[in-house]
């Protein structure tokens, strides 16, 4: 598990998390959008990562098995120019992407039996790489990862899915643009 100190000092070095009340009144904190199907999810997996690009750090994934995670990661990746096969890590826990700008990692944490678990994982080498740390089933972790920069809840709607984004202060411009550019993902 991480000491105290060093989840401190990563907190400090990630600075407003999500949660943070200090944002800034003119931009989102929080979006709610809808999607039809997975050619709808995959490409606002391709609208996050054009939105993301210029930001490292942590993306929590939430939801039910099945409900997108991994095709919203698939759709993030193929947005960054990854061509290769995306599979949810759920026996490896980390599937590495570096041939993409920036460089994401995937976490699924669905087996994780206990959260001491990510040190052997190596997660504190992780969290010193630049790039981005895609989480699913963040709760898994929770005492050993440090918070969300962007978060993604994800829930079944029927044959829809809704999807609710919480950003930290830093990030709040991922969710304005997300604003900008739902018309389309119906």
């Amino acid at each position: 598990m991480h000491s105290p100190q060093h989840r401190d000092q990563h907190r400090d070095q990630q600075s407003d998390r999500v949660g943070d009340e200090s944002a800034a009144a003119e931009s989102p904190a929080e979006v709610e959008l809808e999607v039809a199907g997975e050619t709808a999810q995959l490409t606002l997996g391709a609208r996050l990562a054009t939105l993301l690009r210029p930001h490292r750090g942590i993306v929590y994934l939430r939801g039910d098995l099945g409900a997108g995670k991994t095709t919203l990661v698939r759709g993030l990746l193929r947005g960054l120019g990854y061509q290769g096969a995306v599979r949810s890590p759920t026996y490896t826990l980390i599937e590495p992407y570096d041939a993409v700008d920036p460089p994401v990692v995937h976490l699924d944490l669905y087996r994780l039996a206990d959260p001491e678990e990510l040190d052997y994982l190596g997660l504190r080498d992780l969290l010193e790489r630049p790039g981005l740390i895609l989480v699913e089933w963040p709760e898994r972790g929770v005492g050993a990862l440090p918070p969300a920069d962007l978060e993604l809840l994800i829930e079944h709607a029927g044959d829809r899915r809704r999807i609710r984004l919480n950003a930290c202060p830093n990030w709040t411009s991922v969710l304005s643009g997300l604003s900008d550019q739902a018309a389309g993902l119906g």
